[in-house]
């Protein structure tokens, strides 16, 4: 019979301890955005809200919505944080970037904006023209009215962004209420690039992935040479060699909060 070290069995004992240590330190770190729904006459709305630390009801504070791709659809109001929401829970951004963040969830078999698109791969997707408001776009205007009753918030600092479904609606939230927000980040998303000059007034930061097939950068270039065009602030990043999952370099982005928190309407 084989026998194991001690020593190599108390280092694996103490690897599985800091593994569930990080694991329940996590979820206990994401309990910090607390539950709530939104009820109304078009349907409910399940979100997540962190607010600053040592929050001061007197003191103004930036919003910050958003919106989540497909895979964290449901009413769970859980499965929304699963990408983004650790960012504005580190304690350097808590004390330099004092903000009321919210995660809404969009129901399943829903979406966030308008739009076709086929299975193939890469995929290719059909954007209106002139988008239709879909039931969520509804419910995320009925929600930031709600948040404006709730709290005391700077209406000249709203920000909004969003991955992949959510980053085609942030382009759409946007063109829904083009004189809402300061700023928005739109992550491996799309729009129709005929509604640039409608949606030119805040400010652009646009990423994608070179290597993505589920939504093709080539929707992100087309927007940002429309705004572009249009007069708009705006820059876009392409990751090289990156697929789908490009929010993970942009939530790494080092300039990424310095850049929202500087713009105001």
């Amino acid at each position: 019979m084989l026998k194991t070290p001690i020593s190599r069995i108390c280092i694996t004992c103490i690897i599985l301890v800091l593994m569930l240590h990080s694991s329940d330190a996590k979820s206990q770190d994401l309990s910090m955005y607390k539950k709530d729904v939104l009820t109304s006459k078009k349907g409910n709305l399940p979100y997540r809200i962190l607010l600053p630390k040592n929050y001061n009801p007197s003191v103004k504070y930036p919003l910050i919505l958003f919106l989540h791709g497909s895979g964290e659809r449901g009413n769970d109001n859980e499965a929304q944080l699963t990408h983004g929401a650790d960012l504005f829970l580190k304690e350097s951004v808590r004390r330099d970037y004092p903000a009321i963040v919210v995660f809404p969830q969009l129901a399943k078999d829903h979406l966030w904006s308008s739009f076709e698109s086929n299975n193939t791969s890469p995929r290719v997707f059909n954007y209106p023209e002139k988008p239709e408001k879909v039931k969520h776009q509804e419910l995320l205007k009925a929600l930031i009215k709600k948040l404006k009753n709730q709290f005391n918030l700077d209406s000249n600092r709203f920000y909004v962004g969003g991955l992949s479904l959510g980053g085609m609606g942030t382009f759409e939230i946007v063109y829904n209420n083009p004189k809402l927000f300061a700023a928005a980040f739109p992550i491996c998303g799309g729009a129709n690039a005929k509604i640039a000059k409608h949606i030119s007034n805040p400010s652009w930061w646009i990423f994608h992935g070179t290597e993505d097939r589920v939504v093709p950068p080539e929707y992100s270039q087309q927007m940002y040479d429309a705004l572009k065009q249009a007069g708009a602030d705006v820059k876009l990043t392409l990751y090289p060699n990156v697929e789908h999952d490009s929010w993970t370099n942009t939530f790494a982005e080092p300039d990424l909060l310095k850049w929202l928190f500087s713009k105001s309407l």
